[in-house]
């Protein structure tokens, strides 16, 4: 029995397999290969595909599950802290652009309804490319990521009542204002139900199927949580986008967020392709081709117009030139919602066939080129600093105040207050260690000084942000945002005004090592293989390797650039058989230094046992294992002693070993 979707599927996959690794060699992204994969499977290229609307259905699984998975990621308490950017800066971008094309159409002789329709697709911006490409970059959590996603989600809104709007336009009759009332409820409606699913209904209906232990009962769980949300705001009227956000929030107020994204990522980038590939097929290259001068022109002009709205729109929010620019630049492309308001407009006349093909081409072509776009944005924003432009414009809205104006010696200035930064400073004030946090979020500002927190706005690409920061007479430097171009602009910026500053680097990956270390970093920290490696020094003590050489252990993987190959000793020295799980107690291995105070004494004499409430279980001296050894036991350089008892005891015996001068060998 033949099967269409599943022929189907099989052509997808093997043509996108085969354009992916040529593209792959030639280093294109692969969303471009997924886009001529469409052009080529669709019915304007070689006809493989039987029925693009089943594609297109797996297309939207793909947008839903995308969604989804960045609602994971996310918090409620993560939205609250843009929801200014959502409200105000969504309107702004959404109005100015409709604004802007509406007379722009008007003065090429389109009627006002099909030039404010017109303004609306235009609008949009693609929610699934844009976010795909940020996620791939880690910058969803960096001030231009953020922003970039509040205006994304406003867009998966406001696209409810453009559609109520459209017939409208065309001419025909309805009750707009009480349609509008009815989505207002619902919405009102689809938030309190979030809120409560959140806080109280989906964390212990997860902790109930968690203690099954089921890996399917825990899957299944979260696909009906995301479907159910999903199925909810499409019945009201919304989008399956803006469901399947709003269904991620609510499972990520649970501690169960992080395992159900692990299950999710796998059916997302699958699905993902579909998405792409849809795209791709509705670009007709033949039509493309009747008029490529015109068609790149009307591409190259709504891509500056979309691109200066926005940004001008991150500017206005209070966000310095350079955030504003990567903001802009994203959401320069026309998005996948747009197409299907678009068949509301052929439905009700506003869009004719040759101007719906003209439309599609161009929107196609805008949303090929994003991937190139969003990475050359960090160029064009360095680029764009390097000219003399008023301090305003540089630094934004939000102006730079000084640290203090008694000067800061010798403290910490923290980049970015995100979790790692967060942590470094409470680490700081606990320690006493004055500090000075630079970040470019101005809510999180206004939120943190209201507490009291020496933080204060400002762009640290700029030299004269740090030079507010008194770095100069600072000794250290911390580098902790998630935007690698920012990173190492930073970090070369800082080494240039404080040459003997100690600069250290939050990165997320391997390969941004060498060019930071270049730039003058102190210390890089891929995050990465970090975990990795305070996982495996954990294991090692539960092994009870010795804490001098787990010490040393870390340090060769850290010089050998984290590839782990080299082997400390050919001689093991764990004691697997030991057993260390032992409630309330540990059992560490200690090394007796060359000029420990334990030297040369017995155990007897030592009293480990009587005076410190620490058994001795075995010595290992050289090859030999003494176990259970009597009082007579006499200690020598080189021994390994393996003892038992609490840990705040042991804590206190371990002087005994140790070299009283440096604590070395």
């Amino acid at each position: 029995m033949e099967i269409p979707l599943l022929d189907d599927i099989v052509v997808i996959f093997g043509l996108s397999i085969a354009v992916l690794f040529i593209f792959h060699r030639i280093r294109v992204p692969a969303i471009v290969g997924f886009l001529l994969t469409g052009i080529l499977a669709g019915p304007h290229g070689l006809g493989l595909i039987k029925d693009p609307h089943q594609v297109e259905i797996l297309a939207e699984i793909g947008v839903v599950l995308l969604l989804f998975a960045i609602g994971l990621e996310f918090s409620l308490k993560s939205m609250s802290q843009i929801k200014r950017s959502i409200l105000l800066g969504g309107s702004l971008q959404v109005l100015l652009t409709t604004v802007a094309v509406f007379f722009i159409a008007m003065q090429i002789g389109l009627t006002s309804g099909e030039s404010i329709f017109m303004g609306f697709l235009i609008a949009l911006s693609s929610t699934a490319i844009v976010l795909k490409l940020i996620q791939e970059r880690a910058e969803i959590d960096s001030p231009h990521g953020q922003a970039t996603l509040a205006i994304l989600l406003f867009q998966d809104v406001i696209i409810v009542p453009m559609m109520l709007f459209t017939p409208l336009l065309a001419g025909a009759t309805g009750n707009l204002g009480e349609s509008l009332l009815v989505l207002v409820a619902k919405g009102i409606g689809i938030i309190l139900l979030v809120a409560v699913g959140a806080r109280w209904i989906v964390p212990q209906a997860l902790y109930q199927i968690t203690r099954t232990r089921s890996r399917e009962m825990f899957l299944l769980s979260v696909f009906m949580i995301c479907l159910a949300v999903v199925w909810l705001t499409s019945s009201m009227g919304l989008s399956l986008a803006l469901g399947a956000f709003l269904a991620g929030l609510v499972i990520s107020q649970s501690e169960y967020s992080h395992h159900a994204l692990g299950n999710v990522l796998p059916f997302r980038d699958v699905f993902m392709s579909f998405f792409f590939v849809s795209i791709g097929m509705l670009l007709d290259v033949g039509f493309l081709f009747q008029q490529p001068g015109l068609i790149l022109l009307v591409a190259l002009c709504f891509l500056a117009l979309k691109a200066g709205i926005a940004c001008f729109v991150a500017f206005l929010l209070g966000f310095p030139l350079r955030t504003a620019i990567l903001v802009g630049l994203a959401l320069c492309q026309v998005g996948e919602f747009s197409f299907i308001l678009s068949r509301t407009g052929v439905e009700h006349g506003l869009l004719a066939g040759p101007a719906y093909q003209f439309f599609l081409t161009v929107s196609v072509l805008t949303m090929a080129v994003t991937p190139f776009i969003i990475a050359l944005a960090p160029r064009v924003a360095d680029a764009a600093l390097r000219l003399p432009l008023p301090g305003i414009l540089r630094s934004g809205w939000h102006p730079v105040h000084g640290v203090d104006r008694a000067r800061k010696q010798d403290h910490l200035i923290i980049i970015g207050f995100g979790v790692n930064g967060r942590n470094v400073a409470r680490a700081a004030r606990i320690s006493g260690i004055p500090y000075t946090i630079l970040e470019m979020d101005p809510e999180m500002v206004r939120t943190e000084q209201a507490k009291g927190g020496p933080i204060y706005y400002g762009d640290a690409t700029h030299e004269a942000v740090f030079q507010h920061a008194d770095i100069k007479d600072a000794r250290i430097v911390v580098i902790a945002i998630s935007d690698p171009a920012a990173t190492r602009r930073i970090t070369e910026i800082a080494r240039r005004l404080n040459p003997k500053i100690h600069i250290i680097v939050r990165t997320h990956y391997l390969q941004e090592m060498k060019p930071l270390y270049e730039l003058g970093a102190d210390d890089v920290i891929p995050e990465e293989f970090e975990t990795s490696v305070e996982i495996f020094t954990r294991v090692l003590v539960k092994y009870l390797i010795p804490r001098d050489e787990i010490e040393s252990f870390i340090a060769v993987v850290r010089s050998d650039g984290y590839e782990m190959f080299r082997s400390l000793s050919k001689e093991p020295t764990s004691f697997p058989g030991l057993k260390c799980h032992l409630p309330g107690v540990e059992i560490v291995t200690l090394r007796v230094l060359k000029r420990a105070p334990a030297v040369g004494w017995t155990l007897a004499q030592i009293g480990l046992r009587k005076k410190c409430g620490v058994t001795v279980l075995a010595v290992r001296r050289n090859s030999q294992m003494l176990s259970n050894p009597d009082g007579d036991l006499r200690f020598c350089a080189g021994d390994l002693v393996v003892v038992i008892g609490p840990p705040d005891k042991i804590a206190r015996v371990m002087g005994l070993f140790d070299n009283p001068e440096d604590g070395s060998d």
